[in-house]
C-alpha cells in the first residue's frame, strides 16, 4: 500500500566514514578489432620483435634482448593486459630482456624486477605492442551492461570513466561500502544488507534524534530511501564542522544519472516555535558521492544552536523534524514552461 506521506524516527548509527570511490572490475571483453593498417598488420603478425632503449631512452631493436612473440591466435587484448594489476596497459609499456611486459605503474611496484622471470627491467619499452594497441578498436568494457560503443584503444579509457552504462557505487554513507551495480541491484542491497528505511510517496516527515548532541561533531544518520515516480531517492542527514561551526545538513540524492535527476525538484524544511527554514533545488545524482554533495553544501544546512532551538525542551537532546516533498517537472509544449507534477 502506497502512502503519500510517512513519518519515521532515525537515530545516529555511528561516526561518519570517508566515502571512497569504489573500484570497478572490468568484465572480459570480446576479441578486439584490428584496423586495416600495413604498420599495424606487420607488428601484429611479427615474431621475435625486440625493442629496447638506447642511452637517450629511445627504443629500437637491439641484439641480445628476448623476443616478444605476438601470435595471431592469441587474443590481442590479452597481450595488452598487465600481468600484475590485470588492467589494460598504456604507453609507456615496459618489457624485460626476455620479452615479458607490464605497465608503467606496476614497474615501480615490483622494484624494477620482472614479476615473471625476476630479471632486471631497465628502461626497455615495447614500442611494437604500443603500435599494435594504437591500431585497435575495442568495445566499451560495459558492453554487457548495454553500451554499444566501440572506441580506439587509447580513447576507450576516457569514455569508460563517463559511460552512462557504468555501474553505480552504493550510496550508503554510514560505513564504507565497495558494492557496485545497477539501480535495481543497489535498491535490494540497501534494503537487505544495510537495512535502510524504505518508503513509498513523494512527501516525507522525518524526525532525527540524538542524545548529547553537543558531544558529537561528526555523525551520519541511517539513510532513508523513497520510491516515487518510478524512481528512487536517498535522504541523507549528517552532522559535521563547517569551518568552526557545528552544523547539521539534510540533502537528497537521485538514484540515477545527472541528466535524469534534472527532471525532478525537491524541498526540505525544518521549523518550530514560529521559525522555519526551507531549501529547494534539484536532487543530486548518486554519481556524486555523498561526501562531494555534503562538501558542496548543496542541501538544507542548520547550525547546531538553531537545530536545538527547533528541537524544543531544554535543548539537551536533538529532536529535529525534517519535512519535504519531491515533484517532477513537466515541459509545457505550448508555453515552454515547466509544470510541477505531484505524485499520486
Amino acid at each position: 500500500m502506497e502512502l503519500d506521506s510517512i513519518e519515521c524516527v532515525s537515530y545516529s548509527d555511528g561516526m561518519e566514514d570517508d566515502d571512497d570511490t569504489a573500484a570497478v572490475t572490468s568484465s572480459q571483453l570480446p576479441r578486439p578489432f584490428l584496423k586495416s593498417s600495413s604498420t599495424a598488420g606487420t607488428a601484429a603478425a611479427a615474431v621475435n620483435v625486440v625493442v629496447v632503449s638506447d642511452r637517450a631512452g629511445a627504443a629500437g631493436p637491439v641484439a641480445g634482448a628476448g623476443p616478444l612473440v605476438i601470435s595471431p591466435a592469441t587474443g590481442v587484448h590479452e597481450l595488452l593486459e598487465c600481468p600484475v594489476c590485470t588492467n589494460s596497459m598504456y604507453p609507456p609499456i615496459h618489457q624485460c630482456q626476455n620479452g615479458h611486459t607490464l605497465c608503467s605503474t606496476c614497474k615501480t611496484r615490483v622494484h624494477n624486477r620482472c614479476p615473471t622471470c625476476r630479471q632486471e627491467l631497465g628502461d626497455i619499452r615495447c614500442l611494437a605492442l604500443e603500435k599494435v594497441a594504437e591500431s585497435l578498436e575495442l568495445p566499451c568494457k560495459y558492453y554487457s551492461l548495454g553500451c554499444p560503443e566501440v572506441f580506439p584503444y587509447y580513447s576507450k579509457l576516457k569514455h569508460e570513466s563517463q559511460c552512462n552504462f557504468r555501474p553505480y557505487n552504493c550510496p550508503y554513507a554510514g560505513s564504507e561500502c565497495s558494492v557496485v551495480g545497477d539501480i535495481p541491484f543497489l535498491v535490494a542491497h540497501l534494503r537487505d544488507d544495510h537495512k535502510v528505511d524504505m518508503h513509498s510517496g513523494c512527501t516525507f516527515n522525518h524526525r532525527y534524534v540524538k542524545s548529547n548532541p553537543r558531544e558529537v561533531e561528526n555523525a551520519t544518520w541511517m539513510l532513508t530511501v523513497f520510491h516515487c515516480f518510478g524512481q528512487y531517492f536517498c535522504l541523507h542527514f549528517e552532522a559535521f564542522q563547517l569551518g568552526m561551526a557545528p552544523v547539521y545538513m539534510a540533502f537528497l540524492r537521485f538514484m540515477g544519472d545527472e541528466n535524469d535527476a534534472r527532471n525532478y525538484s525537491c524541498s526540505l524544511e525544518v521549523g518550530a516555535n514560529g521559525r522555519k527554514m526551507i531549501w529547494e533545488g534539484t536532487p543530486r545524482s548518486i554519481r556524486d558521492s555523498h561526501r562531494k554533495v555534503r562538501d558542496s553544501h548543496d542541501g538544507l544546512i542548520i547550525q547546531r544552536n538553531m537545530a536545538l532551538f527547533f528541537s524544543g525542551g531544554d535543548r539537551k537532546e536533538l529532536k529535529l523534524r525534517v519535512t519535504g516533498r519531491i515533484w517532477k517537472e513537466q515541459q509545457n509544449p505550448d508555453s515552454g514552461a515547466c509544470i510541477p507534477i505531484l505524485f499520486s
